[in-house]
C-alpha cells in the first residue's frame, strides 16, 4: 500500500533475497554438521532476536524512533553456535515490535536436525500477541526439537505495574547486591493480561518481576528509590536463574550487531535501492557466520572469542607471495609457524 495509507510496513523479500536466505540456512546446517564431525554437536539452540538501527543519510531512508534516519533490520542469532540464522531488513520507521513472528519462524526453520532443545529470548519488542502465542502453542511440542522455552521482556503497562507493586515485601528475593548497596531482586507476579497471548489449550504464562532497589540516600534520576521490570516466560526455572539467563542475550545478539555494523560493513548502506541494501546486509551476515565457524572449528579455545580486529591479524593480514613453477602454484608466507599451522587447519576443514 502507499505510505499515505500505511506509514510503516515490512517489505516482503524478493525471489533473490529468498535465495540468499536459503544459502544462509544451508551454510548454518553445514557448519552444524562440521561441529558434529568434530565431536561438538550442538544439541541446544537458543534464538536471540533483536533489531538494530543503521544510520543512513540516503534519500530513500526513513526516520527512526531515535531521531535520525536509516534502516532497522531484525536479526535472529543461534547463541550456542554463534551463527545468524535469519534476518529481516526493514525501513527505519518500522518499529521493532511490528511483526516479529516472521523472523522468529525463519530462525527455527533454519536449525539443523541435531537440535533437541529449543529456547527463545527477546526484549520488549518481542512482547507481541502473535509471537507469544506461536511460541507457547502446544503444536511446537510435536516439531523437531520439541517445545520452545522462552523468556521475553514485558511492556510495563499500567496494569502490569500495579500487579508488580502488589508483590509483598517479604516475597522479593535478592539476586545480588552491587558495590554501592543497590539490590537486584525478583518476585512472582500474579498477572493475567487483558489480551490473552496464549492459546486456549495452553497453560497461563508466568510473569516475573525484577526490582532494582537503591539503598537509603541514593535515588534514580526520576527521584525514586526503585525501578521495576518484568519478564514473561513459559519456563518453571528458579527466578534468579531465569533472569540471569535472559540477561545473557545482551552479550550475544548485541555483540553481533556491533561486529556487523563496525567490522563487516553492514553499518554502511551502498545504495538508494531497498533490495540492494537488504542483500548487502544479508551478505554481511553470511560473512559473520563464515568467520564464526572458522573461529569455532579451527582456532584454539583462547582465540575463539577474538573480535574481528584481532581475527584479521590471526588469519587475514598475513604477507605472502604466490609463485608458479612447472604448472605448480606455491604460496610462500612470511609468518610464524603457528600462523601457518592455523591457516593449514582452515584449509583442511
Amino acid at each position: 500500500p502507499p505510505r499515505e495509507t500505511q506509514r510503516s510496513f515490512i517489505f516482503p523479500s524478493s525471489y533473490n533475497l529468498q535465495g540468499l536466505q536459503q544459502v544462509q540456512a544451508a551454510g548454518v546446517r553445514r557448519i552444524a554438521a562440521l561441529y558434529k564431525e568434530q565431536g561438538q554437536a550442538q544439541g541446544i539452540a537458543t534464538i536471540d532476536q533483536d533489531a538494530t538501527i543503521i544510520e543512513s543519510h540516503k534519500r530513500a531512508a526513513y526516520a527512526h524512533y531515535k531521531g535520525g534516519r536509516g534502516y532497522q533490520p531484525m536479526v535472529a542469532l543461534w547463541a550456542e553456535a554463534d551463527l545468524v540464522v535469519a534476518d529481516e531488513f526493514r525501513d527505519g520507521n518500522v518499529p521493532a515490535g511490528q511483526g516479529p513472528l516472521h523472523c522468529c519462524r525463519m530462525a527455527f526453520e533454519t536449525l539443523p536436525p541435531t537440535v533437541s532443545e529449543r529456547y527463545f529470548r527477546g526484549d520488549s519488542a518481542c512482547y507481541e500477541k502473535e509471537l507469544l502465542g506461536w511460541l507457547s502453542s502446544k503444536e511446537r511440542e510435536g516439531e523437531p526439537g520439541g517445545r520452545i522455552g522462552f523468556a521475553v521482556s514485558a511492556d510495563m503497562s499500567p496494569e502490569l505495574s500495579k500487579a508488580v507493586a502488589k508483590v509483598k515485601e517479604e516475597d522479593w528475593k535478592t539476586i545480588e547486591r552491587e558495590p554501592d548497596g543497590t539490590l537486584r531482586q525478583w518476585g512472582e507476579v500474579d498477572f493475567l493480561p487483558s489480551e490473552r497471548y496464549e492459546h486456549r489449550d495452553s497453560l497461563p504464562l508466568r510473569y516475573l518481576g525484577l526490582r532494582i532497589l537503591k539503598p537509603e540516600g541514593l535515588l534514580f534520576a526520576d527521584g525514586s528509590d526503585r525501578e521495576h521490570f518484568a519478564v514473561v516466560t513459559n519456563l518453571d526455572w528458579e527466578g534468579a536463574r531465569l533472569l540471569d539467563w535472559h540477561r545473557e542475550k545482551a552479550g550475544t545478539i548485541e555483540h553481533v550487531h556491533d561486529e556487523l555494523k563496525n567490522a563487516l560493513g553492514g553499518g554502511h548502506m551502498p545504495s538508494q535501492k531497498f533490495g540492494a541494501n537488504a542483500a548487502w546486509f544479508r551478505l554481511a551476515l553470511m560473512s559473520y557466520n563464515l568467520a564464526s565457524a572458522i573461529k569455532g572449528l579451527c582456532l584454539s579455545p583462547e582465540e575463539r572469542t577474538a573480535r574481528f580486529k584481532r581475527y584479521r591479524l590471526l588469519l587475514v593480514h598475513i604477507a605472502g607471495r604466490m609463485n608458479r613453477n612447472n604448472c605448480v602454484m606455491t604460496l610462500r608466507l612470511c609468518a610464524a609457524p603457528q600462523t601457518i599451522a592455523r591457516m593449514a587447519t582452515v584449509w583442511d576443514i
